[in-house]
């Protein structure tokens, strides 16, 4: 048999649909949902620099001239719970909604993000802004990288690092009230090895996903919902590694 033979062979059909078909669909859904990512990083870094060089950044904070303190206002506190109350009514929204209020509510959620992060622009030095980034990038790309090429099944891990998320959540809630260094501290590092795991574990399932998509409009939910996954993996393991690697003004 020749080559040309061999190619013009009927694919294996999966589901209905050819392999070449489901590989190709499967290339261009990825590409959706981190496109969709990186815009939502765009919407977060244009907010936090807006809210931090101008005066929004003192309705987050009580400066007093005088004895030279500044703490968190009512409205900061508001501001900086803003986004996990957003993430549960984000699920409301995909079961419920239509595929542009899912699209609405996580622009608006990458804006509330970026105002809660706008201290990070008047507290660490760009340069190192800068440096975390791209490490954070780097490590994000080659954890995606893995989760997408894996033939290991990582669902028993996803399950145990999404379990250590509720309980840095609550550590970190706690922390606010006691403002522990130590505890900061031993926060991001146990952070940075679940982030960078549940990137390999999102990915995946993600990937998974796709094939459980069965119209239009639930393929294009699935997309914003794990673009969602991602961007939270990747602010968070950013945050994480700029807690211990930035240098502060």
């Amino acid at each position: 048999m020749s080559v040309n033979e061999f190619n013009h062979k009927p694919a294996v059909e999966i589901v209905g649909k050819t392999v070449e078909h489901v590989d190709e669909g499967l290339r261009q859904y990825m590409i959706k949902v981190f496109n969709y990512m990186g815009l939502g990083l765009l919407v977060t870094a244009a907010a936090a620099y807006i809210a931090a060089n101008t005066a929004f950044i003192t309705w987050l904070f009580n400066i007093d001239t005088t004895t030279r303190t500044v703490s968190m206002s009512g409205f900061g506190y508001l501001i900086t719970f803003a986004p996990l109350l957003m993430i549960f009514a984000f699920s409301a929204v995909i079961n419920r909604g239509s595929v542009a209020a899912t699209q609405t509510m996580f622009w608006a959620f990458s804006a509330v993000m970026g105002l809660s992060l706008a201290t990070v622009a008047i507290t660490y030095t760009a340069s190192s802004i800068a440096r975390v980034f791209l490490i954070t990038s780097a490590t994000f790309g080659a954890m995606s990288l893995y989760g997408y090429s894996t033939k290991r099944d990582l669902t028993g891990i996803g399950s145990f690092l999404y379990m250590g998320v509720w309980g840095l959540v609550i550590a970190s809630i706690v922390n606010i009230f006691m403002q522990s260094s130590g505890l900061m501290y031993a926060i991001s590092y146990i952070a940075v090895a679940v982030f960078t795991g549940l990137t390999a574990y999102d990915v995946q399932n993600i990937k998974n996903l796709y094939y459980h998509g069965n119209s239009a409009e639930s393929s294009a939910k699935l997309a914003v919902s794990g673009a969602l996954s991602l961007y939270l993996d990747f602010i968070n393991l950013f945050m994480s590694l700029l807690t211990i690697m930035g240098d502060r003004r």
